[in-house]
C-alpha cells in the first residue's frame, strides 16, 4: 500500500488454500478497507487459493472491491519486485539462513528494513508497466 505496509505474514507450513487465505490474510484487508473506505482497491493476482467461493463470498459481504487483474501477469505485480527484493538482500547476507526458524527471521528483518519508497514507487509503476505490456502485446516486458 502507498505509504505503509503491514508485518509480513508469514505461513506456517503447509498449502494455501481459500480458507487459510480468508483466515490468514483477508483479515488484514478488512483491517485496510475499513481504514481507507470507499476509495480501497484491492489487488491479488488470480492464484487458485485467491479465487475460490469463499473468497469471493467473503470479499463481497465485506463490500471489498477486487482490482480486475490478467491471468498470468507476473510482470505488472509489485508483489513479484517485492519477493525479488527480499530474495536479493537474503542472498547477500554474510551468513545467508539455514534453518526455517532463522529464514523466518531473516525475512521479517528483510521486510522491516525495506524502504517504504521501494514499495511507493513500484506501485505507482503500474501504470507505465500496463502500457508497456500493451505495446509488447502481453510479451515478458523487457527491464
Amino acid at each position: 500500500m502507498l505509504g505503509c505496509r503491514t508485518d509480513l505474514h508469514i505461513f506456517d507450513a503447509g498449502s494455501v488454500n481459500g480458507t487459510r487465505y480468508c483466515k490468514e490474510i483477508l483479515p488484514y484487508v478488512r483491517l485496510f478497507r475499513g481504514s481507507m473506505g470507499l476509495q480501497f482497491l484491492f489487488m491479488d493476482d488470480n492464484a487458485p487459493c485467491h479465487r475460490t467461493v469463499d473468497v469471493e463470498q467473503l470479499l463481497e459481504s465485506e463490500d471489498i472491491e477486487r482490482m480486475d487483474w490478467p491471468a498470468r501477469s507476473p510482470d505488472l505485480n509489485p508483489i513479484e519486485h517485492v519477493w525479488d527484493f527480499l530474495d536479493r538482500r537474503l542472498a547477500a547476507r554474510t551468513l545467508p539462513p539455514v534453518t526455517i526458524r532463522e529464514l523466518r527471521l531473516a525475512l521479517q528483518e528483510e521486510w522491516a528494513a525495506m524502504p517504504q519508497q521501494l514499495i511507493d514507487t513500484l506501485i505507482l509503476s503500474i501504470g507505465r508497466r500496463c502500457e508497456t505490456c500493451l505495446a509488447v502485446r502481453g510479451d515478458y516486458i523487457p527491464y
